[in-house]
């Protein structure tokens, strides 16, 4: 077995909700409707048995480990579920019987001893013969690096061979962030109740997550009344911001755009940003960029339209686009510095990332007129802090950035999140095949060609991202995801807009 277990999405709810939340809601749910949480418990334990018994139907040993929580008793009804099945199931538990559980838990214990079951205390030799291991150990309310004797049961669970069924969320991953502050259970699977997570999407949420599930437990109509504090979107939902064009529209229509970028050496970085705007479908599109790169530009793209970067045509060129991108390939030096300054005097509708982000870290400002594309080393800059800082909370930052710059920022990363004020989303696309110099100009050039055609900023930043992921899930689907380069996306970026 691939110790990256091929990620598969199935169909997954919209709507994400952070741990406290799910704990607080999942208690006015039950009273809404007249449940007991171990009822709910319940529910949960028969949804992750089901599913253990739709992918793997002939495994007939099966390890539960269970820790001291509500995960630990998710974990006690699946035992009891595989053991009336007829599965053999070995139950491992942490200290088990030393401490308290919590009441649903200890109920969902005492079934498994009146079952026929029983408890051994968890160590780190975990019986070979098991074909599938469920993880109940640790659950989403864990907020630091597991401590014994729990990190090395999760270390002796990655050494197994067999694949594991995380219950809610693997075991040492922040429900909240993705973070992963120790060791994590590696899943194969991912069942999760009631609502996503964020830790579920972003964040090294993919390093550990597996396929994930998840199972509403019967309260699909009571979460339909609650508010949606996070949203998820994948491919399915590029019709949402995107409908077909009026037959007679035109090019003037389809809006004007105009990019600033591609300092000496950096022509490859502009040129990719301009063909992935003509690509998602604006009308006309003018690059403004060093004399020497013009001829090379055009040769490879003769629809777009191209200058030298000067005073006089970027201030002709401020005046006639509807919305600017700027920073790809722009340098930090004089000539980049002089292009965003003037760039700074417009009002207009823009989009900045790359060296453009630098140079705002350098002299900061607000505009709601923006949109903000940092990787998580030009976050650090932006919010004066680190790289791990950023990463230890991806949601954090990202709404940090919005509420200090303003506008619309994406956080681009596994998991890109994108923060606004009507809101903030995770996009659940793209692939490690990503990870390869160019990516970040396409997305801009698609976002800018987005808002060109007169998308509002937070939905042409949601969409361009969908786009930009799903391109890239188009490619690999075709060819893998080792060796994928920027320009591979390409063709795949005019077949997603019109879906």
């Amino acid at each position: 077995m691939s110790r990256y277990p091929k990620r598969v999405v199935p169909s997954l709810p919209h709507s994400v909700y952070p741990a406290d939340w799910m704990k607080e809601g999942e208690v006015r749910a039950a009273e809404t409707l007249g449940l007991t949480l171990y009822h709910l418990m319940e529910r949960a334990g028969r949804a992750a048995f089901n599913r253990c018994r739709q992918y793997y139907p002939l495994v007939r040993r099966w390890l539960v480990l269970c820790g001291h929580g509500n995960n630990g008793g998710d974990g006690y009804v699946v035992a009891r579920l595989a053991r009336a099945a007829g599965i053999h199931v070995t139950l491992m538990a942490v200290d088990a019987g030393a401490r308290p559980l919590p009441p649903e838990a200890s109920q969902a214990r005492e079934a498994w001893l009146r079952a026929g079951g029983e408890i051994a205390v968890a160590g780190p030799a975990l019986p070979q013969e098991a074909g599938l291991i469920i993880d109940g150990l640790l659950g989403i309310g864990l907020k630091s690096a597991p401590r014994a004797p729990y990190d090395t049961l999760i270390e002796a669970i990655n050494r197994h061979p067999a694949p594991v069924m995380a219950l809610d969320i693997p075991s040492g991953l922040d429900a909240d962030t993705g973070y992963a502050a120790g060791s994590v259970v590696r899943a194969t699977h991912t069942q999760t109740f009631i609502g996503l997570k964020p830790g579920h999407l972003t964040g090294q949420a993919r390093d550990w997550v597996g396929c994930l599930h998840c199972d509403a437990l019967g309260l699909e109509t009571w979460l339909a009344g609650e508010p949606v504090p996070m949203s998820r979107w994948d491919r399915s939902d590029v019709s949402r911001w995107l409908s077909a064009r009026r037959p007679c529209s035109h090019k003037g229509e389809n809006g004007r755009l105009l990019l600033i970028g591609g300092d000496h050496g950096m022509a490859g970085a502009i040129r990719m940003a301009a063909e992935a705007s003509l690509r998602s479908g604006a009308g006309l599109v003018r690059v403004l960029t060093h004399n020497e790169h013009i001829g090379p530009l055009l040769t490879a793209r003769p629809e777009l339209m191209a200058q030298e970067l000067t005073a006089t045509t970027l201030r002709a060129s401020l005046e006639w686009a509807d919305v600017i991108v700027i920073g790809p390939g722009l340098g930090q030096d004089v000539w980049g510095q002089k292009a965003l300054e003037l760039t700074r005097q417009s009002n207009k509708m823009a989009l900045w990332d790359a060296d453009a982000l630098n140079l705002l870290a350098q002299k900061p400002d607000v505009r709601q007129n923006r949109i903000l594309t940092p990787h998580p080393g030009e976050a650090a800059r932006l919010l004066k802090s680190s790289v791990a800082q950023v990463e230890r909370d991806r949601p954090a930052a990202v709404r940090e950035l919005q509420r200090r710059y303003g506008g619309v920022v994406v956080l681009k990363g596994a998991g890109t999140l994108i923060a606004g004020e009507d809101g903030i989303s995770v996009a659940d696309v793209g692939n490690p095949g990503m990870g390869s110099g160019g990516m970040g100009d396409v997305l801009s050039g698609i976002i800018g060609g987005l808002l060109a055609q007169k998308l509002p900023a937070y939905g042409a930043a949601c969409a361009g991202v969908v786009v930009h992921g799903a391109a890239a899930d188009r490619v690999a689907e075709k060819n893998g995801e080792r060796g994928m380069i920027a320009t591979d996306l390409l063709p795949e970026i005019s077949l997603l807009v019109n879906p």
